[in-house]
């Protein structure tokens, strides 16, 4: 096979790969997924604060790439990352910034997300960087409230939008 013969070939294979659903909802998706991330990344340099991302990036993966499911729900999203970040700061007072001590309140702040029915797996980290860090509560109201409700009102939003465009497969025939 020749080198234009090969390029032809992955051509191929990119346009039947990009049809259908792709080119549709998991595009937007895609699309709304690097937007957040993106206003995270300007949300950092505004504020000066370094770690706007960290507690986001697979929040916004889950949220965007399956909004359907229980943990990207909005009371998920936002109890979750509360939870979480709560429990770090209660071993944070408890025992100090410590890794092992981190490891500890992530294990917790499972249990807490899933005893109050609020179970988001990305906000776990939360807790980590609290104790890891050693992070000061004013974390808390300045990056994860304010970071938790915007993501969740952008995915609310996102999914009303995307759903005009271009509804995922199963919907149109609900629609229609």
């Amino acid at each position: 096979m020749t080198a234009e013969e090969t390029l032809e070939a992955g051509a191929r294979g990119a346009r039947r790969f990009l049809r259908g659903p792709v080119a549709g909802w998991m595009g937007l998706a895609g699309l709304g997924a690097g937007l957040c991330v993106g206003g995270l990344v300007l949300a950092s340099r505004l504020t000066a604060i370094p770690y706007w991302q960290i507690p986001f990036i697979t929040s916004i993966a889950l949220v965007m790439g399956a909004p359907e499911s229980e943990p990207a729900r909005p009371r998920a999203l936002i109890g979750g990352h509360l939870a979480s970040a709560g429990v770090g700061y209660l071993a944070l007072l408890a025992g100090g910034p410590s890794p092992t001590l981190a490891a500890i309140a992530v294990g917790l702040a499972v249990v807490v997300m899933l005893r109050l029915r609020v179970f988001h797996p990305p906000a776990a980290v939360d807790a980590f960087l609290v104790v890891n860090l050693g992070l000061k509560i004013g974390y808390l109201f300045e990056v994860i409230l304010p970071g938790a409700i915007l993501l969740a009102g952008f995915a609310i939003v996102w999914r009303k939008l995307s759903d005009l465009v271009a509804p995922r497969p199963g919907e149109e025939a609900e629609q229609g």
